[in-house]
């Protein structure tokens, strides 16, 4: 090697650019428009999540429904979004949605998807409200008080309505035990409950410290991110909120006042069976032995009805067109001789006419009905009543609103290997009914629903305006099998939220529920202790019977078989909701579809600004 190789090489050297040069205001300016670190909306988002949570069952802390959104509102009152704020808002959304929902994965292990499928839906909702709310507080100039209970109600409305709707968890449902403030739902549905709850925690969270968001990292210590409103609007919007609370409570107090007539005597037979058996042919005698025996119980004390739950009766109806042949039949079901059919058809009717004349009352039973028509064998979940002072079989309401992936699979008829994906394929899907149904009983008019039916506000007050175009109904009947649940929070959730149907159309309500909460709820929303509550389990095994439906700590009773006995408190007044429809949700829901138009709009047409908001 020689030397020149060892000598050290010289190489150009190019100096880099000089910095430009920036003066103290254009740093100050470059430092306000990046963002805000991630910590403060995870935190924000997270800590909602977790008030919100222990404000609906299984703790059902009604006061947090007033603070759970304080924290997520405070990314509303920034001016500026934090990093990756969106994103970790659906984060909160999804831990939320994830712990409410747990008890959908009780049922079986295939409802896990399910489970989890549905939280990621729910969980869109919470950055939508962020950012539609911003748009409304940062670019139409709304006021917080204004904006965020409009844009969450608007929001409410279109969850209980897109892909067949999903009505539960309302923010409003939070506040089902404050019985005078609920009243207002006969005016706007409990929609407005839910604009009263959320306009309250906008208030409130117009009150938190800017130093407190300083900490958290999500404003500077300037407070330039903030839209911070004088201090005149904040007080105007805190006066505005209680203003309308107040005028709630005394229409709730005044409209509360009324005197609930005696109605027929009705008796709900609750079993304790889980769901898992219901599809098991060795467990059918065994169910109606022990419902039948329930209902021996339940005559002693001389009910005008008696109601079994959902799907308890499991023999089944079934209905044949007349001008069928013996062939057709047969090859609509070529399992089942024609015979055979036409045996069990007659058979069913016949144990439950013995069934009602036993009883000397009518009966109103959940059961499947299978119906025989030409080239078609369609399966329902279906409510049938039997008149015992006619010893017949005198109607049957097919269950309408359906629960999708439960009871049917979406788009299954275009595309058919969807139906091969989930354990229902083929003959456990269920047909839709094609209409409401009145049943008339001992001269009174009962309108029955089936199982989340009564979680769906729109449907059941269609069912009333339908049936009050004669008349006023007299009562609701919900037939409910909750026994996939096992007892969980879901059993407390589903009988909050059939409270706010009584108030809604300001109609009585009795719930029998297999594995519980069975119960009567008068149309003010009040879930009224049975005049005679039987313990079966404790009869049957010798034990100390339950007397009442909730035990020392005032928790509700589940999984026992048990019989409630009381009158219906009929109620006399009408609902304005139920003339009138969710007018005022819809208007929210108007809003909300207006601020999506205007920001795409924005987006698109070339304002790149909107990003913030």
């Amino acid at each position: 090697m020689s030397p020149a190789t060892l000598a050290p090489t010289r190489r150009s050297h190019t100096p880099p650019p000089p910095l430009p040069q920036m003066s103290v205001e254009e740093i100050i300016d470059q430092a306000r428009s990046a963002p805000a670190p991630t910590r403060g909306a995870l935190t924000l988002s997270l800590l909602t999540a977790a008030l919100m949570w222990a404000a609906f069952a299984p703790l059902a802390f009604g006061p947090l429904g007033w603070v759970c959104l304080v924290p997520l509102i405070q990314l509303i009152r920034l001016e500026r979004p934090t990093r990756r704020m969106y994103r970790l808002v659906y984060a909160g959304g999804l831990a939320f949605s994830l712990a409410a929902l747990q008890w959908m994965r009780l049922g079986d292990t295939w409802m896990y998807p399910a489970w989890i499928a549905l939280s990621a839906y729910v969980a869109l909702y919470f950055p939508l409200f962020v950012g539609l709310s911003r748009s409304a507080v940062h670019r139409w100039k709304l006021p917080l008080t204004l904006a965020v209970p409009t844009v969450w109600v608007g929001l409410e409305f279109a969850r209980a309505h897109i892909m067949s709707g999903f009505a539960w968890y309302f923010l409003g449902h939070t506040q089902f035990e404050w019985n005078r403030l609920i009243q207002i739902s006969d005016i706007t549905g409990a929609y407005g409950v839910s604009f009263l709850v959320a306009m309250g925690n906008a208030a409130l969270a117009a009150c938190v410290p800017w130093s407190w968001l300083k900490r958290l990292g999500t404003a500077s210590l300037d407070g330039h991110e903030a839209a911070a409103p004088p201090p005149r609007r904040q007080w105007i919007g805190i006066g505005a909120t209680l203003a309308l609370l107040g005028a709630a409570l005394i229409y709730g107090t005044t409209r509360a006042e009324t005197e609930f007539p005696a109605g027929p005597r009705v008796a709900l037979i609750q079993g304790n069976f889980p769901s898992s058996l219901k599809h098991d042919p060795s467990q059918f005698a065994d169910m109606f032995t022990v419902h039948r025996g329930m209902t021996g119980e339940a005559v002693k004390h001389q009910p005008d009805l008696i109601v079994w739950p959902e799907t308890m009766f499991r023999f089944g109806v079934r209905s044949t067109d007349p001008d069928m042949t013996d062939s057709e039949l047969e090859a609509l079901h070529p399992g089942i001789k024609a015979e055979d059919w036409r045996a069990s058809e007659a058979e069913s009717r016949r144990a439950l006419i013995t069934l009602s004349d036993e009883s000397r009352a009518d009966l109103i039973i959940g059961s499947d009905a299978l119906d025989a028509l030409p080239g078609n064998l369609a399966h329902y979940n279906s409510a049938v009543f039997v008149d015992h002072t006619v010893s017949s079989v005198a109607g049957r309401y097919d269950k309408v609103h359906r629960v999708p992936f439960g009871e049917y699979i979406p788009l299954a008829d275009t595309f058919a290997p969807l139906q091969q994906l989930f354990p229902f394929a083929g003959e456990m899907g269920i047909s839709a009914g094609r209409k409401f149904h009145v049943f008339r009983s001992g001269g009174r008019r009962l309108v029955p629903m089936i199982c989340f039916e009564d979680t769906v506000p729109h449907l059941v007050r269609s069912m009333v305006a339908a049936a009050e175009t004669e008349q006023q109904v007299d009562c609701l009947v919900n037939l409910t099998n909750d026994g996939w649940f096992h007892g969980s929070s879901e059993l407390d959730q589903h009988l909050a939220t059939s409270a706010f149907r009584c108030v809604e159309t300001r109609t009585p309500l009795v719930r029998a529920v297999n594995t519980g909460i069975s119960a009567f709820i008068d149309g003010n929303g009040m879930i009224r202790e049975p005049e005679v509550f039987l313990d079966f389990d404790a009869r049957r095994h010798d034990t100390r019977p339950r007397t009442t439906m909730r035990d020392a700590a005032g928790r509700f009773h589940k999984q026992l078989n048990a019989v409630l006995v009381s009158h219906v408190p009929l109620d006399p007044r009408t609902s304005l909701y139920v003339a009138w429809g969710d007018w005022f949700a819809a208007l929210c829901g108007a809003v909300c579809a207006a601020l999506v138009v205007w920001s795409v709009a924005k987006r698109f047409g070339g304002d790149r600004s909107m990003a913030g908001a």
